[in-house]
């Protein structure tokens, strides 16, 4: 493999690494605070990118603009699915809130098929986004470079957020005791729900750069990367938002270095996600970055 090949394999795996690491993040923030693995995340992922199709297609709104809205209306949706799925069941059983998460999952990818048809959507692409740069031998797509940047500005308004503010400070102490914080006069259901919308605002902001990357949309788009970013999430430490990231980053690079320097082995791409989810479980079951987390009842 020449330089120049392995450069532009390295921006492709940095790129999705960095996507599947926005998506693992939402994973890990519910997962910090109520013990729940919210499996509808990656229908807001699908949700993300079919906003940001309609927005620019059918009502022409600039890229900018249809990019906010559409991830406004993604964290609508995922507050919405806290306050219909999840909350009733605070106090149920967790394999209660378990079993509702599975069907909200499968209750929004069949709307969907209904709602906007099985037929994929192609995305239009800004072109500047999609203009190859040339650097001697190396040509890259913008994208595999702007991708990275905002998914990194992202997770470090996020970490602000998290540790420099006050809803940050009681989405930790939740995390650590709900009870007591609920004592303590925290508005705990909405500080959930405010945990709700940013994880649903990055599944989104991650599904529109997906659909800017891979642009095709349709119903089913966000099952796959959905399952990845939680083995992500689980081999960066299910809890932590660095190691969600950090997990993300690595698999985008054991998927993309493996295929380029093992082609035979590209159509079991989609299985080293999942060997190595069984790898982590087996040697490291806390994660990378993960600490031991006490069951909530």
């Amino acid at each position: 493999m020449t330089s120049a090949m392995f450069i532009q394999h390295f921006f492709n795996a940095l790129t999705l690494g960095s996507l599947y690491g926005l998506i693992a993040i939402g994973y890990t923030m519910v997962y910090g605070i109520l013990r729940l693995i919210n499996f509808a995340h990656g229908d807001i992922f699908m949700m993300g990118a079919y906003f940001i199709f309609f927005g620019t297609v059918s009502f022409f709104l600039p890229w900018g603009v249809a990019a906010v809205l559409a991830i406004a209306a993604a964290s609508l949706c995922g507050v919405i699915i806290d306050r219909i799925a999840y909350q009733p069941l605070r106090n149920a059983p967790r394999i209660s809130a378990l079993i509702s998460a599975i069907g909200v999952s499968f209750l929004i990818e069949n709307l969907a098929l209904v709602i906007f048809t099985g037929l994929p959507r192609p995305v239009v692409q800004p072109e500047w986004l999609v203009k190859p740069l040339a650097f001697g031998n190396v040509r890259i797509l913008p994208l595999g470079l702007v991708v990275p940047a905002i998914s990194f500005i992202l997770v470090a308004a996020l970490l602000w957020v998290v540790y420099r503010t006050k809803p940050g400070l009681a989405m930790r102490a939740i995390s650590k005791d709900i009870e007591t914080t609920r004592l303590l006069g925290v508005k705990v259901n909405k500080i959930i729900a405010f945990t709700f919308a940013l994880g649903s605002a990055l599944a989104a902001a991650s599904g529109i750069m997906w659909a800017l990357r891979y642009p095709q949309i349709h119903p089913f788009m966000g099952v796959l990367p959905g399952f990845k970013a939680f083995i992500a999430a689980v081999f960066g430490g299910i809890g932590s938002i660095q190691g969600a990231m950090v997990g993300g980053l690595i698999l985008g690079f054991i998927e993309i270095m493996l295929v380029a320097f093992f082609p035979e082995f590209s159509g079991y791409r989609d299985a080293y996600a999942f060997i190595l989810l069984i790898a982590i479980l087996l040697v490291k079951p806390t994660g990378l970055l993960g600490e031991k987390l006490e069951e909530k009842i």
